[in-house]
């Protein structure tokens, strides 16, 4: 009676295994091929040319080896940028196409790291006829045309804003590490929005926007208050200070160039919400993020840049 109280079990399970097995059943799901967009990355900030790079989204399952990201820069498209008075055609440049000595300026101005550009060979449209350089207090349209697709967007240059003071302070449990302090004051004027950057002299290859770079005054609408920031450091860098404890810091001896920019409304949210899904990006527990734009037909941003530059010996 014991070995059948033992064997019964063993039979049930392997009963059980049996009618699952039977069950089992190879399921292919042939998912939709999600519609092909424009996405538009461009910019123009007072003093500069117009900055457009055009490419496509790609399915989600698609490869991503640089071979198969090169194939998503757009060509030949038709792309114009008007200021109201002037309507100009601009030309599309490929930086394989260009001298090693021009890329670090070229990367400067697109806002891209150097090796990001040495590696995937960007293409963007720009011009060089100053009749549409940026102009703070205008309003910059812009106008795309490539196959049977038209994009459309504006922006303008607000006001310059300018920061009271910045200063450096070690941040406490850490020796010759910490944060920059600022102090600004808000236009009376509700609806000022703004960004900032940080570029590292002999560390930095172009200016990088600071972690949670774009704020608006929702909150502190003609007030003078003081703050401070981390710095932030180009996606995927294997650089060993991108990749120690102190990476969110400054370090003290630095000499830092901090680029300040008011932009307007449209652009601000489209850098609030690109950075929270940035954040949230790979956390199961964080609500889904939509990325806002401001290109009507496609995905994207079309921002201009009211930029103030100031140089700051980090010292405590």
């Amino acid at each position: 009676m014991n070995k059948l109280n033992h064997i019964i079990p063993v039979l049930l399970l392997l009963m059980l295994a049996m009618v699952l097995v039977s069950c089992e059943k190879e399921i292919e799901i042939d998912l939709p091929d999600a519609q092909t967009k424009l996405v538009v990355e461009g910019n123009i900030e007072q003093g500069r040319p117009p900055f457009v790079i055009l490419t496509k989204t790609s399915p989600y399952f698609e490869p991503t080896d640089i071979n198969s990201l090169q194939t998503l820069f757009v060509s030949d498209a038709l792309v114009t940028v008007s200021n109201g008075t002037n309507t100009v055609q601009l030309t599309e440049i490929c930086t394989n196409q260009l001298p090693d000595s021009l890329l670090p300026a070229v990367a400067e101005l697109i806002g891209v790291s150097l090796s990001n550009l040495q590696t995937f060979g960007f293409c963007l449209y720009t011009t060089l006829d100053s009749t549409i350089f940026g102009e703070v207090g205008k309003t910059y349209s812009l106008y795309i045309s490539s196959g049977d697709e038209v994009l459309t967007s504006t922006t303008e240059i607000p006001p310059l804003v300018f920061m009271n003071r910045y200063w450096y302070k070690d941040q406490p449990g850490y020796s010759n590490f910490g944060y920059i302090w600022f102090e600004l004051s808000d236009p009376p004027q509700l609806g000022n929005a703004y960004r900032l950057y940080t570029k590292r002299l002999g560390k930095d290859g172009r200016f990088i926007p600071i972690f949670g770079s774009a704020f608006d005054d929702q909150f502190i609408n003609g007030l003078t208050f003081e703050g401070n920031f981390g710095r932030g450091k180009e996606s995927g860098s294997q650089a060993p200070d991108d990749l120690a404890e102190t990476s969110y810091y400054y370090q003290q001896g630095d000499t830092v160039i901090i680029k300040f920019c008011t932009i307007d409304y449209y652009h601000f949210k489209f850098w609030e919400s690109f950075e929270a899904a940035a954040m949230s990006s790979g956390n199961p527990f964080s609500a889904p993020t939509t990325v806002t734009t401001n290109i009507e037909g496609g995905l994207g941003i079309w921002g201009g840049y009211g930029a103030t530059y100031d140089t700051l010996i980090l010292v405590d």
